[in-house]
């Protein structure tokens, strides 16, 4: 019985991240403030205690959904026992701690270091994100590909019958019309910085390359299903290569589950704020077993 540690990404987040662990386990404390020290400002009273729109901000948004992440991991111990590991979009990045291709003070500083890339790119391109339910996926991918003045594209293939679409506002505003008038249940338009997965996140993919190359990876002890690829990787070069390339592809996430359900996969175990991928692998196998860690 293999099990499979899945991570999650932006969007997790909430007002009260992580408070249980910093005040319960020595671990998770001395992590936590080992992070408010690497990012020079006190990340975890905004985890603890901060607004909705302070954990909205993407700059602290991903280190704070890493770090849960990864601190719940650490704070498993020797039950911690991954076959592979997967996140989505940046749960890769806490996958790769909780893999041993990087260890935790590295995987931050990269984390932040995407981030604060991303959010650059935003503010170069307002932009945005979509949700589209209930039309087939290559329906979603013919309707983006008419919008030919625009970006538009597919970004994030959660479960069957969920994609979100990710380009520029008038873009996405014109798709979500056009996919409705086309059948979807709903088309509807995201609280996000920016159009993630896309294009548009050409300059940041080029600050985390400079970020990645100069960062030491490790040989990893299980294998990682990467987003890019949908499929396991262990060779650390190409680990470094799908990463800097998700930035600008889509999260291929169904086909990643079904990769890992391919490579033996029967327990998936959620590790990390929220329960969000439990609910998409609910209903992209139904037959896996799926819990939080």
């Amino acid at each position: 019985m293999k099990k499979a540690y899945i991570f999650p990404g932006q969007g997790a987040q909430f007002v009260g991240m992580g408070k249980d662990l910093y005040e319960s386990n020595p671990l998770a404390k001395e992590l936590f403030e080992k992070a408010n020290g690497i990012l020079n400002f006190r990340i975890s009273d905004l985890m603890f205690s901060g607004t909705d729109e302070d954990l909205r901000q993407t700059k602290v948004t991903q280190p704070a959904v890493f770090l849960h992440s990864v601190i719940k991991a650490f704070c498993l111990g020797e039950s911690f026992k991954p076959n592979m590991v997967a996140g989505h979009s940046l749960g890769e990045f806490s996958a790769l701690v909780a893999n041993r291709t990087l260890n935790f003070e590295d995987g931050l500083r990269l984390v932040y270091a995407r981030a604060m890339a991303m959010q650059k790119a935003c503010e170069m391109n307002p932009s945005t994100m979509a949700a589209v339910l209930g039309l087939e996926d290559s329906k979603v991918e013919e309707i983006c590909a008419t919008i030919s003045d625009e970006i538009v594209v597919a970004a994030n293939y959660n479960c069957p019958g969920q994609l979100v679409i990710s380009g520029s506002i008038n873009g996405i505003n014109k798709a979500c019309e056009l996919l409705k008038t086309a059948g979807a249940k709903r088309a509807l338009v995201l609280p996000v910085g920016g159009a993630f997965h896309s294009p548009l996140m050409e300059p940041a993919k080029l600050e985390l390359e400079a970020a990645i190359n100069s960062t030491t990876f490790n040989n990893p002890i299980c294998p990682i299903y990467q987003n890019y690829v949908a499929k396991a990787v262990s060779e650390v070069n190409e680990i470094k290569q799908n990463l800097i390339s998700q930035l600008t592809a889509p999260v291929l996430w169904t086909q990643t589950v079904q990769a890992m359900l391919d490579g033996g996969a029967s327990e998936f175990i959620e590790c990390g704020p929220g329960n969000v991928l439990q609910g998409l692998i609910r209903k992209i196998a139904k037959e896996a077993i799926v819990s939080a860690a």
